[in-house]
């Protein structure tokens, strides 16, 4: 202790991670099997995560492990034609443990550029493959069928693109310190301090959820956009509950409250503010214009074929399926670093998402029928593409069905 400050170990903080992600994250049950998605480079914390969760009560714990360097050898040099072929017992593992009442934490850490000499082509063909393949787990997923998480960690090729010219050894400690931070997993009452954050999410999704906005206006540099609102539509934020009532958080961290666009009803242009790093490739200048609710034009100052091919994915792909609303002031922005990580990069930005909507964003949406979502506004693809939008410059303002207009944040900041 240092100043009456308590200062955790290294090893402290990451058992406390860990926790965190299994605890308020994943929500495991007693008796719950659980499934660890993680990348090799990632192993020590995919092996405290399966600890943490025996000590929850899981009845097993399994991992399945992903590679970077396979991922890269296989798209650099396997043959034309045959990128349509996907391992499907990967998918299966997760099909299993969901049927099967279980839980799935992935470790999401990758190279952000991996993929960025790769011909995008290869790399779409598999993704569109290997998402019609994954969809009955992904609509678990978008219902909250399944308590589920998200976490990251560090890669030694990740950290030195947030931290260049840093020895490699000294950015990966700088990465986990900045993960840490964001998390709150440096804190000795981490999880108290996570209870009074998603109680406070929690207040302002049930305040705005009570608004039924018909609509949302962003306004700021060379955006001006008006995302229309599905009927009934529900804000999220924070924790959630399945249908047997278990508790999750499926992103740690989390700092947004989102709801469902109206697939019809979005209007004008939107750029991002911050770069996007999607399938290996940076995608940054993005500039999309929409025309009652479908992308009519898109361009990027750098990865536009890339953007333009996640676009061309289905018809589902060119409208949104979700609006966020991030303050500025978010401990993430606070941070000043941008992780070329989606997980981290949209708790600091107010963003949307490319793709299908997640279905308990509208009321009674669980239960219905793929038409009868889209009735409502909702919408359905074979992909969810978050990209930020948000600065401190952005002003929003919720317009009701009657016409009348209410300040939601201005300069990136909550006035609601």
């Amino acid at each position: 202790m240092l100043g009456g400050v308590t200062t955790l170990s290294f090893e402290d903080k990451l058992r406390n991670y860990a926790r965190l992600a299994v605890r308020v994250g994943l929500g495991v049950r007693e008796g719950q099997r659980v499934l660890v998605q993680a990348p090799v480079d990632t192993a020590p914390l995919a092996r405290l995560l399966v600890r943490e969760a025996y000590a929850a009560g899981a009845s097993f714990a399994d991992v399945r492990w992903d590679d970077d360097d396979v991922q890269l050898v296989r798209f650099s040099h396997a043959p034309e034609g045959s990128f349509e072929q996907i391992s499907k017992w990967r998918v299966d593992a997760e099909l299993e443990t969901a049927e099967a009442g279980g839980a799935v934490i992935a470790i999401r850490a990758t190279n952000p550029g991996l993929l960025a000499n790769v011909d995008p082509t290869r790399v779409t063909t598999h993704q569109r493959t290997l998402a019609a393949y994954r969809k009955p787990y992904s609509l678990q997923v978008m219902t909250n069928r399944l308590n589920w998480n998200l976490i990251s960690a560090p890669v030694p090729e990740w950290a030195g693109l947030m931290f260049p010219g840093v020895p490699r050894e000294e950015a990966v400690q700088q990465q986990w310190d900045a993960i840490f931070a964001a998390t709150r997993a440096d804190q000795p009452d981490a999880l108290e301090q996570w209870e009074a954050h998603l109680a406070d999410l929690q207040r302002r999704r049930e305040l705005l959820t009570g608004r039924q906005y018909h609509a949302l206006h962003f306004r700021g540099g060379e955006t001006d956009l008006t995302v229309g609102l599905a009927e009934d539509h529900v804000w999220g934020g924070g924790s959630a509950q399945t249908p047997s009532g278990i508790t999750f958080t499926a992103n740690i961290p989390t700092e947004e409250v989102w709801t469902a666009p109206h697939r019809e009803r979005v209007d004008g242009v939107v750029v991002s503010t911050k770069p996007l790093s999607y399938n290996g490739v940076l995608i940054d200048g993005i500039r999309i214009r929409f025309e009652g609710g479908r992308v009519v034009d898109a361009t990027a100052t750098s990865g536009q074929d890339t953007l333009r091919q996640m676009i061309e994915t289905d018809e589902g792909s060119h409208r949104l399926g979700e609006v966020a609303l991030v303050p500025h002031s978010s401990p993430i922005s606070r941070s000043g670093l941008f992780f070329y990580n989606t997980l981290y990069d949209e708790n600091a930005a107010s963003h949307i998402a490319i793709g299908s909507a997640y279905r308990f964003n509208v009321r009674g949406g669980v239960e219905m029928t793929t038409e009868e979502f889209a009735a409502r506004g909702g919408n359905d693809s074979l992909t969810h593409v978050d990209w930020m939008i948000g600065s401190g410059e952005m002003d929003v303002d919720g317009l009701t069905k009657d016409g009348n207009r209410e300040p939601v944040m201005r300069a990136g900041e909550f006035v609601i």
